[in-house]
């Protein structure tokens, strides 16, 4: 049995995002030795892909907007949907949200997570079980960064934030033109230039887009 928490340990190191330089997190500093060693795990038992051990694009800029609009999250119950390396939980904790969820059902994620917090010295609850399909009560604010890769998540997590933003909530969304982007019910708040790794993207910047979700894609 594979150890979450010593795995992410073995095959990373603490960096700081270029575009978020106040988070540290533990990343991987390339591509194929992590892969590497995801692949290897699985003799040992399934290993989900690393997505956790990077701080994509779309992340990168909602953790950014969230910092520089503290006001978005601060005092709120606040929900983010698939975290990863919890850069975006981390970015609303560190903007003052009253508490932090983050949502992840990735064992190795959550591992990540729960090493990246106090890092940055943050609280953040981690939730393991599958939040896509619930009810969308309770939550101040719901924030999913860089999740439009694949469906079905993408449809199931842009249907929660747009459940929660029909009770009267904020619901945003961090994309840098993924696949699975919504194309309506969507209002941009900023858009930034976020540096990028060719081994992980086809370019060495994208452009990372804060939108607002609505209700519907009527709006």
């Amino acid at each position: 049995m594979i150890d979450p928490t010593l795995f992410v340990r073995d095959n990373t190191e603490i960096k700081t995002p270029p575009l978020v330089p106040e988070i540290a997190l533990h990343l991987a500093t390339e591509v194929t030795p992590i892969w590497q060693a995801t692949e290897e795990s699985l003799s040992r038992g399934p290993v989900p892909p690393p997505f956790w051990a990077f701080a994509w694009a779309g992340g990168q800029a909602l953790a950014r907007y969230i910092l520089d609009h503290p006001e978005t999250v601060a005092g709120r119950e606040v929900l983010d949907i698939g975290s990863g390396s919890g850069i975006v939980a981390i970015a609303a904790a560190k903007a003052g949200a009253a508490r932090v969820v983050a949502s992840e059902i990735d064992p190795f994620a959550a591992a990540a997570i729960a090493l990246n917090a106090p890092l940055n010295g943050v609280t953040i609850r981690v939730e393991t079980r599958d939040l896509l399909d619930r009810a969308a009560a309770g939550w101040g604010a719901a924030l999913a960064g860089d999740i439009c890769y694949e469906e079905p998540m993408s449809s199931r997590a842009i249907a929660l934030l747009r459940r929660i933003a029909a009770r009267g909530r904020l619901a945003l969304l961090g994309d840098p033109g993924r696949a699975y982007l919504p194309r309506a019910g969507l209002v941009e708040l900023a858009r930034y230039a976020v540096p990028t790794s060719r081994e992980l993207e086809d370019r060495e910047a994208r452009e990372g887009v804060v939108w607002q979700v609505l209700p519907s894609e009527e709006g």
